[in-house]
C-alpha cells in the first residue's frame, strides 16, 4: 500500500499508472465479492477491507491526495478515484467524512462530479455523494449550498422523472439524505422554489401505460421525499410553510388525483394516502380542499366517504386500512370545522332520508357495530378524533339516536357503546378478542374527558358503574388486564369530571364505592396497567398508526397523550377526602375569580403601560417644545422691552418739541397699531391741511384789502361820494375780518380739544401696555386683545406641566401659537418701522402747521394794527367810524351786499 500511495504522489503526470494504482487500491479495500463465495469468506473480506481502509486513512494526506486526483478530467483517473473514495466511505464513513470536511474545497471538488458529461462518472458521483452525506448534517448543508438541489432535479428531469431508471432512484435517495432531519436544508429547498419542481413527478399519465417495477420504486421514494418535507416531527412553522407551498403549486391536487385514480398499484396508493395525510395534517386550507375532493364516480362521492368505505371493509389490505385511518385522523387534526361536519352527518336533522347516499357518520357507525373487530377499533378511534379537544361536538354527539331493531325505542349512541362493551365476548367477532372493547373504551374515555354533561349521561344509566367496578375488581388473565386498566381510567374520568348533578353518583359516593369494592391501591394499580403495556410506548412515538399486523393495533397515538395527562390527576382525585374536594372546589372558584381579576388587572396594567409610554414620549416632546417656546418668549420679551425703551425715548423727544403735539403723536403711535385709527388720523391731517390752505387764501384776500386801503389813503383828493363808498366798504371788510378771526379762534379751540382727547387715549393705552408687557400684538387687533392672547399663552405653558391629560389636545395649539408668536414678532417689527415713518411725517406736518399758524397770527396782528391806524386816520379826516361792538352786532343780511359792492367798487376814494 505504501508503494501504491507513493506512485499516486510521484507519478501524477502518468495518468495510466495512476489509474492502475487507484484500481488496485479499490480492489484491496472493496468488499464486492462474487455470489458463489461463502458467507464466512465475505465476513473475512469485510474485516480485511476495514483494516486496509483504516491503514489508508491513517495518514489524512492520502485522502486529500485522492481528492486532488479527482480534479483530473482523464476518465482512467477520475472514475477509479470515485469508486475508491466511495468504497472508503462505505467502510469507515464517519472518519472519512471528517477528513473530507476539513480538507479545503473537499466537498466542492466532489460536487463537480455531478456536472461531468460522462454518465458513468456522474452516476457514480451520485452514489459517492450518497455515502458522503449519510448522517452528517454539516456535509449535507455544504452539499445543498453547492447547488446540489438544482443539479439533481435537472438530472431527474433529463432521465424522465418517475419513468426514469435507477439513476432517478439514486438522485432521489441523495435528496432524501440531504433533507431528512435537516431543517436548514428543508428551508433552503422551500425558499429556492424547488417544491414546485416536484409536481411533474406525479404526472402518472394514462392508466393503461403500465407500471414498471422501477417506476413503482421511483414513485415510492418521491412520495417519501414529499413526506420528509411535511413530517409531523419537523418544526410546526417549517411544516406549515411547506404545506402552503404544496397547495399553491398544485402538488396536493396532483396527489389527490392519484388517490382517486384507478389502476394504481396498492403500495403506491397506500403511500399516496399517507403522503396526502401529512400534507393536510393541521393545515386548515389543505384540509378544506381535501374535504371538497370528489371521487370520479356516478354520482360523485366525497373522497373522505370513499376512503372510509375502504377502512371499514375487512376485505381491503391491512396497510391500506391503516393509511385511511391515518388520513382521516390528519384531516380532523386541529380542524374543528371538519370535526363539526363529520359529527353533523350523524345528527337527525342532516341524515339523508332517501338513503341514496351514505355519509361518513353512517360508515363510522356501521364500522363501530360490525362483527369485524378491526373495523370496530378503526371506527371507534376515528370517531374519537372527531371529538378530540372539541367540547361542542362531544355535547352534539349525545343527541345521536340509533334504531337498534323494529318496534324498540331508539337508543343513544353513548348507550349503545356501553351495551356492546358490557356484552364483551358474547358476540362472535372476527379478529382480536379485546380489540373491540379497547376501541370502545378509548372512544368513551375521549368523549367523557373535559365534558361533565357526557359524564352525567354516562352515569345516568345505572348499569354502567356496576359493570366498570365489576370489571376492575375481577382477577383476570394478562390479556384482560388492559381492559381493566381502561375501565379504571373511564371510572376515574367519571369521578374527576363529575359535576355532582346526580345525587346517587356524586364524587364522594363513587370514591366510597371504589374503596369498598376494589380498594384504592388496587384501583391505582389497575390504572397503571395502561402505560405499562408493551404497545403503549410504541403508539406514543409517532402519530401514524404503523402496525405489522392487526393484533398489534391496540393504542392510538392521541389517546396515549390523554392517558399521560389524566393518570396523575385521577390518582390524586381518588386519594382526596370529601373535605379536600370541597376545599379544592372553593380554591378552584377562588382561583378562577382570582385569575379573572388578575387577568383584568394585567390588561389594565398593560393598557396603562402603553398609555404611560405614550405620555412619557409626549411629555419629553412637550418639554422640548416648552423649552423652545420659553426661549422664544424670553427673546420676544427682551425685544418688546427694547421697543418700549425706543417708544419712551420718542415720547420724551416729542414732549420737548411740543407738549400738546407730543401727546398727540404718542397717542398716534399707540393707536397706530390699529389701521382704522391710522386712517382717521390721516383724514384729520388732511382736514388740517385744507384749513391751512383756506386760511392762506383768506390771508391773501386780506393782503389785497390792505393794499386797497393803502392806495385809498394815498389819494385824499377824491370826491365825497367815493369817500363815503370807501368808508362803507371798509366797515364791511372790517366786519368780515372780525368774523373770520372768530372762526379761526373756534377752529384753534376745537384743535386743542382734539389734541387733549388724543392725549388721554395715549395715557390709557400706556397704562394697559405697562400692565401687560407681553409680545407685540397681531396687526389688526387692539392692544387689549394682544395682551389677553399673551396671558392665554402663559396659562397654557404653565398648564403643560400640571395636566398631562390635556397635553394631547394642546400639542397642536402650542405649535400654532408658537408660529403665531413668531409672526407677531415679525409684524411688530414691521409695524414699529411703519409707525416711526408716520411719526416723522407727523412731526414735519405739525412743525409746518405750527409755523403757518404763527405766521397767520402775526399777519392778523399786523392787520388789526393797520385797521386801527386806518380808523384813526379816517376819524381825523372826519369820516364816521363805527365801534367794534356795533360792527359785531350788525345785521348779517347786509354782508352779501357789501361783498358785491366790494367786488364792483375797487377804485380810489
Amino acid at each position: 500500500m505504501e508503494h501504491l500511495i507513493h506512485v499516486l504522489q510521484t507519478d501524477r503526470s502518468d495518468s495510466e499508472i495512476i489509474g492502475y494504482a487507484l484500481d488496485t487500491l479499490y480492489n484491496i479495500i472493496s468488499n464486492d465479492e462474487e455470489e458463489e463465495v461463502e458467507e464466512n469468506s465475505t465476513r473475512q473480506s469485510e474485516d480485511l477491507g476495514s483494516q486496509f481502509t483504516e491503514i489508508f486513512i491513517k495518514q489524512q494526506e492520502n485522502v486529500t491526495l485522492l481528492l486532488s486526483l479527482l480534479e483530473e478530467f482523464d476518465f482512467h483517473v477520475r472514475w477509479p478515484g470515485v469508486k475508491l473514495l466511495t468504497s472508503l466511505l462505505k467502510q469507515l464513513g464517519p472518519q472519512v467524512q471528517q477528513i473530507i470536511l476539513v480538507s479545503p474545497m473537499g466537498v466542492s471538488r466532489l460536487m463537480d462530479l455531478l456536472a461531468d458529461s460522462r454518465e458513468v462518472i456522474r452516476n457514480d458521483g451520485v452514489l459517492l455523494l450518497q455515502a458522503l452525506t449519510r448522517s452528517n448534517g454539516a456535509i449535507q448543508k455544504i452539499v445543498a449550498f453547492e447547488n446540489a438541489f438544482e443539479r439533481l432535479l435537472d438530472i431527474i428531469t433529463e432521465e424522465g422523472n418517475s419513468d426514469g431508471g435507477i439513476v432517478v432512484e439514486d438522485c432521489l435517495i441523495l435528496l432524501q439524505n440531504l433533507l431528512k432531519n435537516n431543517n436548514s436544508n428543508q428551508n433552503f429547498f422551500k425558499e429556492g422554489s424547488y417544491i414546485q419542481r416536484m409536481k411533474p413527478w406525479f404526472d402518472v399519465g394514462d392508466e393503461n401505460s403500465g407500471w414498471s417495477a422501477q417506476k413503482v420504486t421511483n414513485l415510492h421514494v418521491m412520495l417519501q421525499l414529499v413526506r420528509v418535507l411535511v413530517s409531523p416531527t419537523n418544526p410546526p412553522g417549517a411544516t406549515s410553510s411547506c404545506q402552503k407551498a404544496m397547495f399553491q403549486c398544485g402538488l396536493l391536487q396532483q396527489l389527490c388525483t392519484i388517490l382517486m385514480a384507478t389502476g394504481v398499484p396498492a403500495d403506491i396508493l397506500t403511500e399516496t394516502i399517507n403522503t396526502v395525510s401529512e400534507v393536510i395534517r393541521g393545515y386548515q386550507v389543505n384540509q378544506d380542499y381535501f374535504a371538497s375532493v370528489n371521487a370520479p364516480s356516478n354520482p360523485p362521492r366525497p373522497a373522505i366517504v370513499v376512503l372510509l368505505m375502504s377502512m371499514v371493509n375487512e376485505r381491503q389490505p391491512f396497510v391500506l386500512r391503516c393509511a385511511v385511518l391515518y388520513c382521516f385522523q390528519c384531516f380532523l387534526y386541529k380542524n374543528q370545522k371538519g370535526q363539526g361536519e363529520i359529527v353533523s352527518t350523524l345528527l337527525p336533522s342532516t341524515i339523508d332520508a332517501t338513503g341514496n347516499s351514505v355519509s361518513a357518520g353512517q360508515l363510522l357507525c356501521g364500522g363501530l357495530f360490525s362483527t369485524d373487530s378491526l373495523s370496530n377499533w378503526c371506527a371507534a378511534v376515528a370517531l374519537a378524533h372527531a371529538l378530540q379537544e372539541n367540547a361542542t361536538q362531544k355535547e352534539q354527539l349525545l343527541r345521536v339516536q340509533l334504531a337498534t331493531s323494529i318496534g324498540n325505542p331508539p337508543v343513544s349512541l353513548l348507550q349503545q357503546c356501553t351495551n356492546i362493551l358490557s356484552q364483551g365476548d358474547k358476540i362472535d367477532r372476527r379478529g382480536s378478542k379485546i380489540q373491540t372493547r379497547v376501541g370502545l373504551l378509548m372512544l368513551l374515555c375521549t368523549w367523557l374527558s373535559n365534558c361533565p354533561i357526557a359524564v352525567t349521561h354516562f352515569l345516568h344509566n345505572s348499569a354502567n358503574v356496576p359493570f366498570l367496578t365489576g370489571q376492575i375488581a375481577e382477577n383476570l388473565g394478562e390479556e384482560e388486564q388492559l381492559v381493566q386498566g381502561l375501565c379504571a381510567l373511564l371510572l376515574g374520568i367519571s369521578i374527576y369530571f363529575n359535576d355532582n348533578s346526580l345525587e346517587s353518583y356524586m364524587k364522594e359516593k363513587l370514591k366510597q364505592l371504589i374503596e369498598k369494592r376494589i380498594g384504592k391501591e388496587n384501583f391505582i394499580e389497575k390504572l397503571g396497567f395502561i402505560s405499562k403495556h408493551e404497545l403503549y410506548s410504541r403508539a406514543s412515538q409517532k402519530p401514524q398508526p404503523n402496525f405489522p399486523s392487526p393484533e398489534y393495533m391496540i393504542f392510538d397515538h392521541e389517546f396515549t397523550k390523554l392517558v399521560k395527562e389524566l393518570e396523575g390527576v385521577i390518582t390524586k382525585a381518588i386519594y382526596k377526602s370529601s373535605e379536600e374536594d370541597k376545599k379544592e372546589e372553593e380554591v378552584k372558584k377562588t382561583l378562577e375569580q382570582h385569575d379573572s381579576i388578575v387577568t383584568h388587572y394585567k390588561n389594565m396594567i398593560r393598557e396603562q403601560d402603553l398609555q404611560l409610554e405614550e405620555l412619557k414620549q409626549q411629555i419629553s416632546t412637550l418639554k422640548c417644545q416648552n423649552e423652545q417656546l420659553q426661549t422664544a418668549v424670553t427673546q420676544q420679551v427682551s425685544q418688546i422691552q427694547q421697543h418700549k425703551d425706543q417708544y419712551n425715548l420718542l415720547k420724551v423727544q416729542l414732549g420737548k418739541d411740543n407738549p400738546h403735539q407730543g401727546s398727540y403723536s404718542d397717542a398716534t403711535q399707540m393707536n397706530g397699531i390699529q389701521p382704522e385709527e391710522v386712517g382717521r388720523l390721516r383724514e384729520e391731517i388732511e382736514e388740517l391741511k385744507s384749513n391751512q390752505e383756506l386760511l392762506q387764501s383768506q390771508l391773501a384776500e386780506k393782503d389785497s384789502l390792505i393794499e386797497n386801503l393803502k392806495s385809498s389813503q394815498a389819494s385824499p383828493g377824491t370826491n365825497e361820494q367815493s369817500s363815503a363808498t370807501a368808508s362803507a366798504q371798509d366797515s364791511e371788510q372790517i366786519a368780515e375780518l372780525k368774523q373770520e378771526l372768530a372762526t379761526l379762534k373756534s377752529q384753534l379751540n376745537s384743535q386743542s380739544v382734539e389734541i387733549t382727547k388724543l392725549q388721554t387715549e395715549k395715557q390709557e393705552l400706556l397704562q394697559k401696555t405697562e400692565t401687560f408687557p407681553k409680545p407685540a400684538p397681531v396687526p389688526g387687533e387692539s392692544e387689549a386683545v394682544a395682551a389677553a392672547k399673551t396671558t392665554d399663552v402663559e396659562g397654557r405653558l404653565s398648564a403643560l406641566l400640571q395636566e398631562t391629560k390635556e397635553l394631547k389636545n394642546e400639542i397642536k395649539a402650542l405649535s400654532e401659537e408658537r408660529a403665531a408668536i413668531k409672526e407677531q414678532l415679525d409684524a411688530s417689527n414691521s409695524t414699529i418701522a411703519i409707525l416711526q415713518n408716520e411719526k416723522n411725517k407727523l412731526e414735519v406736518d405739525v412743525t409746518d402747521s405750527k409755523k403757518e399758524q404763527d405766521d397767520l397770527l402775526v399777519l392778523l396782528a399786523d392787520q388789526d394794527q393797520k385797521i386801527f391806524s386806518l380808523k384813526n386816520k379816517l376819524k381825523e379826516l372826519g369820516h364816521p367810524v363805527e365801534e367794534e361792538d356795533e360792527l359785531e352786532s350788525g345785521d348779517q343780511d347786509d354782508e352779501e351786499d357789501e361783498d358785491e359792492d366790494n367786488g364792483k367798487d375797487q377804485g380810489p376814494i
